[in-house]
């Protein structure tokens, strides 16, 4: 099962590794992007910041097909971007919580920082709204396990968004 599915384009870093992972409770970590998955520095450096979790690093097909062959794991999924997330949601499997961390701005894109860490596109925040449509009209954005979580549809209407 899906027990936390985070979008989060820094993937793994000792937040994640050690906070997220004690919170959740999850048996792996799964990095779930296309062209991280066809990095092979990429798939080497990642686990090795995970402090000794197991971490997958995986395309986002790859990452439905394993999460589908094994529902008796308790998965950490890291999804590059919201549009990774959406198709791992699209594909039906279960999602107990989906998690907005960060998303760095991304070089000659149009974007509007949302929270300090955490800028949109016009693009991303249609994503957004699937994605919330999807889980009933919830989405969360909570950096750390520290905070308190914010909707993350309230701080996209606050941008225009």
């Amino acid at each position: 099962m899906i027990k936390h599915l985070r979008i989060d384009n820094r993937l793994i870093h000792g937040q994640v590794a050690v906070t997220w992972m004690n919170s959740i409770g999850a048996d792996k970590i799964i990095v779930c992007n296309d062209k991280v998955a066809a990095d092979p520095i990429q798939k080497m450096a990642l686990p090795m910041a995970a402090r000794g979790n197991t971490v997958y690093v995986l395309s986002v097909a790859d990452t439905i097909q394993y999460a589908t062959e094994h529902p008796e794991e308790t998965m950490f999924i890291i999804a590059k971007f919201p549009s990774d997330a959406l198709q791992i949601l699209e594909s039906g499997l279960e999602v107990e919580t989906v998690n907005v961390g960060n998303a760095a701005p991304i070089t000659g894109t149009t974007y509007k920082m949302v929270t300090k860490s955490i800028a949109v596109t016009a693009e991303d925040a249609e994503i957004y709204h699937k994605i919330a449509d999807m889980r009933g009209g919830e989405l969360m954005s909570r950096l750390t396990t520290m905070n308190e979580p914010d909707n993350f549809l309230e701080l996209l209407a606050k941008n225009g968004f």
